[in-house]
């Protein structure tokens, strides 16, 4: 007998459904309103969530040997015990020929389910798994899978605004050689495309008036960019060289008016080109109104580094402008982020658990947004391959069932 008595109340816990004795359970059977059929002898339940034109609420129908039963004769009191220990409690009042939940069923659908009642002096009770987006894989897996999780908490939102143009060479790092003195050019040393060095001479003048001849020296370090001189010729008022150093470079940045509003200098930016893979940073210097088209603009100017030669004139560019920083109580990295029936989602989890959670979400920018709702400081989450899970739910079946 105690064997007996062993099995059947493992078998009870299997089912997710506790009773009492001498009664029978088909908590799996769907009801007459499509809701969940859950029986104890001659009486039963018919659990829906109703949500067509109302948010979603509870509506319970009673069964008396599977005939409807006046709803103002069942006492019924419901308890869900959400993912992560949150538990809500619904009391219930009779309408027409259903008892209504006091109030709405929070999304997601995801839950432990007790009910009790009492009907006819008798008292019944029920308790089932009614989940959705929620699936368990094993640590060890989802490690080797390369799912990572983070705990919810503030973080400094940057809000962005982007803007596209153009890698320029930089109009303070040009220089333009012209000869001290008028005369004839005796040598050239060096070519368009040649790197020289400050101090390097480039050419020699001959005066002709001192008929002494002088050196033209580089003044800066750089490339030459223009030649205008060669043996022979006359020097005069005019350029013979141009050297251009590059180991800094100007981002020129279009702005509309509605954008040029929020720019300031010394804002940061992140800038990467559009085609090459090359990023880098560096703060706006200066802001000037342009008037080549019908349309009034402004250039944003942004200098950045370039020892390494990285970026090229005329390299089309993508940046990223900091107008604003700003603290938000919770904030999350966009890899986070999935899409789950209508919601944008995060991944809870616990142990081997995971819970798609629907949130609801604020400003954002390239990399991070923040969270409204849905998402609590201390909360622990997928920041990291959140795809993987929402593709083993997918393929689990985990999905709106009421």
């Amino acid at each position: 007998m105690r064997v007996i008595a062993f099995l059947l109340s493992l078998a009870l816990m299997l089912t997710g459904c506790s009773q009492e004795a001498g009664h029978s359970a088909h908590e799996h059977e769907e009801g007459l309103h499509g809701g969940r059929w859950l029986e104890h002898g001659d009486f039963a339940l018919e659990v829906t969530i109703f949500e067509r034109g109302v948010p979603p609420e509870f509506r319970v129908y009673p069964f008396d040997n599977r005939e409807p039963v006046a709803p103002d004769r069942v006492e019924l009191e419901l308890e869900l015990k959400r993912f992560g220990g949150e538990v809500e409690r619904f009391t219930f009042s009779p309408r027409e020929d259903h008892l209504l939940g006091s109030g709405v069923v929070g999304e997601p659908h995801s839950f432990d389910v007790v009910i009790r009642a009492g009907y006819a002096g008798e008292s019944h009770a029920w308790s089932y798994e009614s989940h959705e987006g929620r699936t368990t894989i094993a640590s060890e897996m989802s490690a080797r899978a390369g799912v990572e999780t983070a705990t919810a908490g503030p973080g400094l939102l940057h809000e962005q605004l982007t803007l596209y143009g153009t890698v320029e060479a930089s109009p303070e790092q040009r220089v333009h050689l012209t000869p001290r003195f008028p005369g004839v050019i005796r040598s050239v040393k060096k070519n368009l495309g040649d790197e020289v060095r400050a101090g390097e001479t480039l050419a020699a003048v001959e005066s002709n008036e001192s008929l002494q001849v002088y050196p033209v020296v580089a003044p800066i370090s750089g490339i030459v960019t223009e030649r205008k001189a060669n043996p022979g010729e006359r020097a005069g008022g005019e350029p013979l060289f141009e050297i251009t150093d590059y180991s800094s470079v100007v981002a020129e940045l279009t702005a509309f008016p509605g954008d040029h509003a929020r720019l300031a200098r010394g804002q940061h930016v992140h800038v990467r080109a559009t085609t090459a893979g090359v990023e880098g940073a560096g703060e706006i210097t200066s802001l000037t109104p342009v008037h080549l088209t019908a349309i009034p603009t402004w250039v944003a100017r942004v200098t950045l580094q370039n020892n390494d030669k990285r970026w090229s004139p005329g390299l089309f560019v993508a940046a990223d402008v900091t107008i604003r920083e700003t603290q938000v109580p919770v904030s999350i990295p966009l890899s986070a982020l999935q899409t789950f029936r209508d919601w944008d989602v995060v991944f809870l989890n616990t142990g081997d658990t995971y819970q798609a959670q629907p949130v609801e979400l604020g400003r954002r920018n390239s990399e991070s947004v923040e969270v409204l709702s849905g998402l609590e400081p201390g909360d622990r989450y997928v920041v990291t391959n959140s795809y993987l899970i929402k593709a083993d739910i997918e393929k689990s079946g985990a999905t709106h069932d009421h």
